[in-house]
Protein backbone atom coordinates (compact mmCIF):
# COMPACT_ATOMS: atom_id res chain seq x y z
CA UNK A 1 0.00 0.00 0.00
CA UNK A 2 1.80 3.41 -0.99
CA UNK A 3 1.17 6.56 0.46
CA UNK A 4 -1.42 8.88 -1.48
CA UNK A 5 0.67 11.86 -2.99
CA UNK A 6 -1.65 14.82 -3.44
CA UNK A 7 0.25 17.05 -4.76
CA UNK A 8 1.72 16.85 -8.34
CA UNK A 9 5.00 15.21 -9.09
CA UNK A 10 7.98 16.91 -9.28
CA UNK A 11 11.58 16.38 -9.87
CA UNK A 12 14.72 18.19 -8.73
CA UNK A 13 16.27 19.71 -11.24
CA UNK A 14 20.18 19.79 -9.38
CA UNK A 15 20.15 15.97 -7.97
CA UNK A 16 17.15 13.01 -7.79
CA UNK A 17 14.75 14.12 -4.69
CA UNK A 18 11.24 14.44 -5.39
CA UNK A 19 7.50 15.09 -4.68
CA UNK A 20 7.73 11.68 -2.72
CA UNK A 21 9.02 13.94 0.13
CA UNK A 22 6.36 15.96 0.81
CA UNK A 23 7.83 18.65 2.45
CA UNK A 24 10.17 19.20 -0.26
CA UNK A 25 10.44 22.97 -1.65
CA UNK A 26 11.78 23.83 -4.76
CA UNK A 27 13.19 27.49 -6.00
CA UNK A 28 12.53 29.17 -9.16
CA UNK A 29 14.79 27.04 -11.07
CA UNK A 30 13.48 23.90 -9.46
CA UNK A 31 16.31 22.80 -7.81
CA UNK A 32 15.14 21.86 -4.20
CA UNK A 33 16.01 22.54 -0.57
CA UNK A 34 18.02 19.59 -0.43
CA UNK A 35 20.27 21.57 -2.60
CA UNK A 36 20.11 24.75 -1.50
CA UNK A 37 20.93 23.76 2.12
CA UNK A 38 24.31 21.58 1.03
CA UNK A 39 24.82 24.67 -0.90
CA UNK A 40 23.97 27.63 1.39
CA UNK A 41 24.70 25.73 4.63
CA UNK A 42 26.89 22.70 4.58
CA UNK A 43 29.10 23.54 1.82
CA UNK A 44 30.94 27.03 3.04
CA UNK A 45 31.44 25.95 6.29
CA UNK A 46 32.71 22.40 5.41
CA UNK A 47 36.62 22.34 4.44
CA UNK A 48 38.49 19.18 3.56
CA UNK A 49 41.55 20.89 2.31
CA UNK A 50 44.80 22.09 4.44
CA UNK A 51 42.21 23.83 7.21
CA UNK A 52 40.13 20.36 7.86
CA UNK A 53 44.11 18.48 7.40
CA UNK A 54 45.09 21.10 10.29
CA UNK A 55 41.74 20.77 12.44
CA UNK A 56 41.64 16.72 12.22
CA UNK A 57 45.87 16.54 13.24
CA UNK A 58 44.67 18.76 16.46
CA UNK A 59 41.96 16.64 17.26
CA UNK A 60 43.97 13.22 16.93
CA UNK A 61 46.87 15.26 19.52
CA UNK A 62 44.07 15.62 22.04
CA UNK A 63 43.11 11.97 21.61
CA UNK A 64 46.11 10.58 21.87
CA UNK A 65 47.26 13.08 24.92
CA UNK A 66 44.66 12.00 26.92
CA UNK A 67 45.10 8.39 25.72
CA UNK A 68 48.37 7.89 26.40
CA UNK A 69 49.12 4.52 29.30
CA UNK A 70 45.66 3.30 28.27
CA UNK A 71 45.07 0.36 26.28
CA UNK A 72 43.16 2.25 23.81
CA UNK A 73 42.88 6.60 23.31
CA UNK A 74 39.09 6.22 21.84
CA UNK A 75 36.00 4.20 21.06
CA UNK A 76 35.03 3.76 17.29
CA UNK A 77 31.81 2.11 15.86
CA UNK A 78 32.42 -0.56 13.31
CA UNK A 79 29.48 -1.66 11.59
CA UNK A 80 31.75 -3.62 8.43
CA UNK A 81 30.01 -1.14 6.63
CA UNK A 82 32.19 1.24 4.30
CA UNK A 83 32.18 4.11 5.87
CA UNK A 84 33.28 2.92 9.53
CA UNK A 85 35.42 0.44 7.89
CA UNK A 86 37.50 3.24 5.52
CA UNK A 87 37.66 5.46 8.89
CA UNK A 88 39.05 2.62 10.75
CA UNK A 89 41.88 1.71 8.26
CA UNK A 90 42.44 5.63 7.68
CA UNK A 91 42.67 6.57 11.83
CA UNK A 92 45.07 3.48 12.73
CA UNK A 93 47.64 3.54 9.52
CA UNK A 94 47.29 7.48 8.82
CA UNK A 95 47.18 9.03 12.36
CA UNK A 96 48.54 6.10 14.24
CA UNK A 97 45.06 6.13 16.51
CA UNK A 98 44.76 2.88 19.00
CA UNK A 99 41.23 2.62 19.16
CA UNK A 100 39.08 0.12 20.53
CA UNK A 101 36.72 -1.37 17.68
CA UNK A 102 33.28 -1.56 18.82
CA UNK A 103 30.40 -3.50 17.50
CA UNK A 104 27.06 -3.96 18.35
CA UNK A 105 25.75 -7.55 17.30
CA UNK A 106 21.19 -7.16 17.20
CA UNK A 107 20.88 -10.29 15.81
CA UNK A 108 20.86 -9.00 11.40
CA UNK A 109 24.03 -9.20 10.59
CA UNK A 110 25.00 -10.40 7.47
CA UNK A 111 27.53 -12.66 6.79
CA UNK A 112 29.44 -10.29 4.27
CA UNK A 113 29.71 -7.72 7.11
CA UNK A 114 30.65 -10.39 9.57
CA UNK A 115 33.97 -11.30 7.34
CA UNK A 116 34.17 -7.81 6.09
CA UNK A 117 34.41 -6.41 10.51
CA UNK A 118 37.65 -9.79 10.91
CA UNK A 119 39.48 -8.47 8.08
CA UNK A 120 39.93 -5.02 8.92
CA UNK A 121 40.12 -6.01 12.49
CA UNK A 122 42.57 -8.73 11.77
CA UNK A 123 44.50 -6.97 9.24
CA UNK A 124 45.17 -3.86 11.28
CA UNK A 125 45.85 -5.73 14.69
CA UNK A 126 43.56 -4.59 17.01
CA UNK A 127 40.98 -6.03 19.64
CA UNK A 128 37.01 -5.88 18.69
CA UNK A 129 34.60 -5.62 21.43
CA UNK A 130 31.32 -6.89 20.72
CA UNK A 131 27.70 -6.20 22.26
CA UNK A 132 24.89 -8.87 21.61
CA UNK A 133 21.93 -7.33 22.19
CA UNK A 134 18.88 -9.34 23.94
CA UNK A 135 17.64 -11.25 21.35
CA UNK A 136 14.32 -12.38 22.72
CA UNK A 137 14.10 -8.65 23.90
CA UNK A 138 14.35 -6.88 20.13
CA UNK A 139 12.70 -9.08 18.59
CA UNK A 140 9.53 -8.68 20.52
CA UNK A 141 10.36 -5.23 20.00
CA UNK A 142 10.80 -5.09 16.50
CA UNK A 143 7.76 -7.15 16.14
CA UNK A 144 6.19 -4.03 18.03
CA UNK A 145 7.09 -1.95 15.41
CA UNK A 146 5.85 -4.19 12.74
CA UNK A 147 2.52 -3.81 14.14
CA UNK A 148 2.84 -0.06 14.86
CA UNK A 149 2.41 0.70 10.87
CA UNK A 150 4.79 3.21 10.90
CA UNK A 151 7.98 3.80 8.34
CA UNK A 152 10.99 3.42 10.69
CA UNK A 153 10.72 -0.28 11.31
CA UNK A 154 14.83 -0.12 11.88
CA UNK A 155 14.47 2.03 14.92
CA UNK A 156 15.02 -0.67 17.11
CA UNK A 157 18.51 -1.75 15.51
CA UNK A 158 19.43 1.48 15.52
CA UNK A 159 18.77 2.44 18.44
CA UNK A 160 20.36 -0.10 20.16
CA UNK A 161 23.72 0.74 18.57
CA UNK A 162 24.31 4.30 19.42
CA UNK A 163 22.35 3.89 22.82
CA UNK A 164 25.26 1.08 23.49
CA UNK A 165 28.22 2.94 22.39
CA UNK A 166 26.82 5.46 24.28
CA UNK A 167 26.65 3.81 27.73
CA UNK A 168 29.75 1.88 26.96
CA UNK A 169 31.77 4.89 26.44
CA UNK A 170 30.35 6.65 29.71
CA UNK A 171 30.53 3.78 32.11
CA UNK A 172 34.33 3.50 31.18
CA UNK A 173 34.91 7.28 31.17
CA UNK A 174 36.21 6.99 27.45
CA UNK A 175 36.17 10.86 25.90
CA UNK A 176 36.26 10.01 22.45
CA UNK A 177 34.22 8.48 20.25
CA UNK A 178 35.06 8.38 16.40
CA UNK A 179 31.96 7.37 13.77
CA UNK A 180 31.73 6.94 9.86
CA UNK A 181 29.46 9.62 9.87
CA UNK A 182 29.88 12.25 6.73
CA UNK A 183 28.58 14.85 4.77
CA UNK A 184 30.85 13.04 1.59
CA UNK A 185 28.13 10.42 1.06
CA UNK A 186 25.24 11.90 3.71
CA UNK A 187 24.94 15.27 2.78
CA UNK A 188 21.08 14.99 2.27
CA UNK A 189 19.15 13.22 4.56
CA UNK A 190 16.29 11.43 4.69
CA UNK A 191 12.83 12.91 5.46
CA UNK A 192 11.37 13.01 8.50
CA UNK A 193 8.03 10.98 7.18
CA UNK A 194 10.67 8.54 5.85
CA UNK A 195 12.76 7.94 8.59
CA UNK A 196 11.86 8.99 12.27
CA UNK A 197 14.49 9.73 14.81
CA UNK A 198 15.90 6.94 15.81
CA UNK A 199 16.72 8.28 19.48
CA UNK A 200 13.26 9.27 20.67
CA UNK A 201 13.15 7.08 23.54
CA UNK A 202 9.83 7.92 23.92
CA UNK A 203 8.34 6.84 20.85
CA UNK A 204 10.23 4.10 21.34
CA UNK A 205 8.53 2.96 24.31
CA UNK A 206 5.30 4.30 23.65
CA UNK A 207 4.86 2.18 20.71
CA UNK A 208 6.61 -0.98 22.75
CA UNK A 209 3.92 -0.29 25.18
CA UNK A 210 0.64 -0.49 22.44
CA UNK A 211 2.01 -3.27 20.61
CA UNK A 212 5.09 -5.37 22.88
CA UNK A 213 4.00 -8.08 24.90
CA UNK A 214 7.01 -7.75 27.62
CA UNK A 215 8.74 -5.66 29.41
CA UNK A 216 12.61 -4.16 28.56
CA UNK A 217 14.94 -5.01 31.02
CA UNK A 218 18.09 -5.36 29.03
CA UNK A 219 17.29 -3.50 25.79
CA UNK A 220 19.74 -0.27 25.81
CA UNK A 221 17.49 2.75 25.86
CA UNK A 222 19.09 6.40 25.62
CA UNK A 223 17.20 9.59 26.25
CA UNK A 224 17.86 12.10 23.79
CA UNK A 225 19.09 14.78 26.64
CA UNK A 226 21.80 12.14 27.87
CA UNK A 227 23.59 11.56 24.80
CA UNK A 228 23.10 15.49 23.79
CA UNK A 229 23.77 17.26 26.66
CA UNK A 230 24.81 15.23 29.61
CA UNK A 231 27.57 13.22 27.97
CA UNK A 232 29.07 15.86 25.41
CA UNK A 233 28.61 18.76 27.98
CA UNK A 234 28.92 17.32 30.85
CA UNK A 235 30.54 14.08 31.13
CA UNK A 236 32.62 15.80 27.88
CA UNK A 237 32.38 12.98 25.77
CA UNK A 238 32.52 13.96 22.13
CA UNK A 239 31.43 12.40 18.92
CA UNK A 240 33.74 13.13 15.93
CA UNK A 241 33.54 12.54 12.68
CA UNK A 242 36.82 12.28 10.84
CA UNK A 243 35.50 11.70 7.34
CA UNK A 244 34.70 15.16 7.06
CA UNK A 245 38.36 16.36 7.19
CA UNK A 246 39.98 15.32 4.70
CA UNK A 247 38.24 14.05 0.99
CA UNK A 248 36.48 11.10 1.43
CA UNK A 249 35.21 9.10 -2.01
CA UNK A 250 33.32 6.23 -1.88
CA UNK A 251 34.75 4.08 -4.73
CA UNK A 252 38.46 5.28 -4.30
CA UNK A 253 37.66 4.13 -0.64
CA UNK A 254 36.40 0.88 -1.66
CA UNK A 255 38.97 0.03 -3.96
CA UNK A 256 41.48 0.86 -1.25
CA UNK A 257 39.60 -1.59 1.67
CA UNK A 258 38.83 -4.19 -1.30
CA UNK A 259 42.94 -4.18 -2.43
CA UNK A 260 44.24 -4.17 1.07
CA UNK A 261 41.99 -6.57 3.04
CA UNK A 262 40.20 -8.16 0.37
CA UNK A 263 36.69 -6.61 1.47
CA UNK A 264 33.22 -7.64 0.41
CA UNK A 265 31.26 -4.39 -1.60
CA UNK A 266 27.58 -4.28 -0.33
CA UNK A 267 24.87 -3.70 -3.29
CA UNK A 268 23.61 -0.75 -1.29
CA UNK A 269 24.86 1.78 1.23
CA UNK A 270 23.56 0.11 4.85
CA UNK A 271 23.21 -3.34 3.50
CA UNK A 272 25.55 -5.14 5.96
CA UNK A 273 22.44 -5.53 8.11
CA UNK A 274 19.82 -8.04 6.34
CA UNK A 275 17.57 -6.30 8.26
CA UNK A 276 18.24 -3.20 7.11
CA UNK A 277 18.30 -4.60 3.58
CA UNK A 278 14.64 -6.24 3.68
CA UNK A 279 13.87 -2.70 5.50
CA UNK A 280 14.86 -0.01 2.90
CA UNK A 281 14.71 -1.61 -0.26
CA UNK A 282 10.90 -3.55 -0.19
CA UNK A 283 9.22 -2.08 3.29
CA UNK A 284 9.91 1.53 2.71
CA UNK A 285 9.22 1.30 -1.10
CA UNK A 286 6.98 -0.74 -1.56
CA UNK A 287 4.42 -0.31 1.46
CA UNK A 288 4.94 3.72 1.52
CA UNK A 289 6.59 4.55 -1.72
CA UNK A 290 10.20 5.89 0.07
CA UNK A 291 13.24 4.79 -2.05
CA UNK A 292 16.46 5.52 0.06
CA UNK A 293 18.67 5.49 -2.77
CA UNK A 294 17.37 8.76 -4.14
CA UNK A 295 19.16 10.34 -1.06
CA UNK A 296 21.72 8.39 -0.99
CA UNK A 297 22.30 9.28 -4.78
CA UNK A 298 21.55 12.52 -4.04
CA UNK A 299 24.28 12.83 -1.74
CA UNK A 300 26.70 11.46 -4.08
CA UNK A 301 25.31 14.44 -6.95
CA UNK A 302 26.25 17.16 -4.83
CA UNK A 303 29.87 15.80 -3.89
CA UNK A 304 30.09 15.11 -7.82
CA UNK A 305 30.78 11.35 -6.99
CA UNK A 306 27.71 10.66 -9.48
CA UNK A 307 25.71 12.46 -12.39
CA UNK A 308 21.75 13.10 -12.13
CA UNK A 309 22.16 10.84 -15.12
CA UNK A 310 23.86 8.06 -13.58
CA UNK A 311 21.43 8.50 -10.31
CA UNK A 312 18.20 7.94 -13.09
CA UNK A 313 19.28 5.18 -14.97
CA UNK A 314 19.81 3.24 -11.57
CA UNK A 315 16.35 4.26 -10.40
CA UNK A 316 14.65 2.84 -13.20
CA UNK A 317 15.37 -0.93 -11.64
CA UNK A 318 13.71 -2.00 -8.44
CA UNK A 319 15.58 -1.14 -4.92
CA UNK A 320 14.90 -5.01 -4.07
CA UNK A 321 16.09 -7.74 -6.27
CA UNK A 322 12.59 -9.58 -7.82
CA UNK A 323 14.82 -12.84 -7.92
CA UNK A 324 15.71 -13.08 -3.93
CA UNK A 325 13.33 -10.88 -2.11
CA UNK A 326 11.11 -13.96 -1.44
CA UNK A 327 13.56 -15.49 0.25
CA UNK A 328 14.54 -12.47 1.85
CA UNK A 329 11.22 -11.95 3.44
CA UNK A 330 10.93 -15.92 4.38
CA UNK A 331 13.89 -15.22 6.41
CA UNK A 332 12.87 -12.12 8.31
CA UNK A 333 9.43 -13.91 9.26
CA UNK A 334 11.34 -16.79 9.95
CA UNK A 335 13.92 -14.77 12.00
CA UNK A 336 10.95 -13.35 13.97
CA UNK A 337 9.13 -16.66 15.06
CA UNK A 338 5.95 -15.66 12.83
CA UNK A 339 4.73 -16.78 9.32
CA UNK A 340 5.07 -15.15 6.07
CA UNK A 341 1.56 -14.28 5.99
CA UNK A 342 1.99 -12.44 8.95
CA UNK A 343 4.67 -10.37 8.05
CA UNK A 344 1.87 -9.81 4.29
CA UNK A 345 -0.45 -8.99 6.93
CA UNK A 346 1.91 -6.27 8.25
CA UNK A 347 2.44 -4.78 4.88
CA UNK A 348 -0.81 -4.62 3.88
CA UNK A 349 -1.85 -2.75 6.86
CA UNK A 350 -2.88 0.93 6.71
CA UNK A 351 0.20 3.03 7.13
CA UNK A 352 0.82 5.35 10.34
CA UNK A 353 3.14 7.85 10.77
CA UNK A 354 5.49 9.17 13.76
CA UNK A 355 2.47 11.49 14.68
CA UNK A 356 0.04 8.88 15.48
CA UNK A 357 2.60 8.16 18.72
CA UNK A 358 3.78 9.88 21.63
CA UNK A 359 7.72 11.30 20.85
CA UNK A 360 10.13 14.14 21.68
CA UNK A 361 9.50 16.42 18.45
CA UNK A 362 9.24 19.48 20.24
CA UNK A 363 12.59 18.55 22.36
CA UNK A 364 14.21 17.61 18.58
CA UNK A 365 12.94 20.89 16.83
CA UNK A 366 14.70 23.20 19.88
CA UNK A 367 17.46 21.62 19.57
CA UNK A 368 18.44 22.13 16.05
CA UNK A 369 16.95 25.34 16.39
CA UNK A 370 19.12 26.16 18.62
CA UNK A 371 22.29 23.97 17.56
CA UNK A 372 21.78 25.92 14.22
CA UNK A 373 22.38 29.21 16.10
CA UNK A 374 25.56 28.59 17.30
CA UNK A 375 26.82 26.94 14.39
CA UNK A 376 27.18 23.56 15.69
CA UNK A 377 24.72 21.72 13.93
CA UNK A 378 24.91 21.84 9.91
CA UNK A 379 22.84 18.74 8.81
CA UNK A 380 20.68 18.86 5.75
CA UNK A 381 17.07 19.51 6.42
CA UNK A 382 14.22 16.65 7.31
Amino acid sequence: MNSIITRDYQICKNCVMDTTDSKIIFDEKGVCDHCNTFYNEILPKWHTDERGDKALKEIVKKIKIEGEGKDFDCLMGMSGGIDSSYLLYIMVKKHDLRPLVFHVDAGWNSQIAVNNIERLVDGLGLDLYTEVINWEEIKDLQLAFFKSGVSHIDTPQDHSFFATMYKFASKHNIKHILTGGNYSTECVRNPLEWMYYQSDSIQLRDIYKKHGTGKLKDYPVSNILWHKVYLPYVKKIKLIRPLDFFPYKKDEAMRTLVDKFGYQEYPQKHFESRFTRFYESYWLTKKFGFDTRKVQYSSLILTNQMTRVEALEKLKSPAYDPETIHKDFEYIATKLGISVEELQSYMDAPNKTYKDYKSQKNIYNIGAKAMRIFGLERGGKR
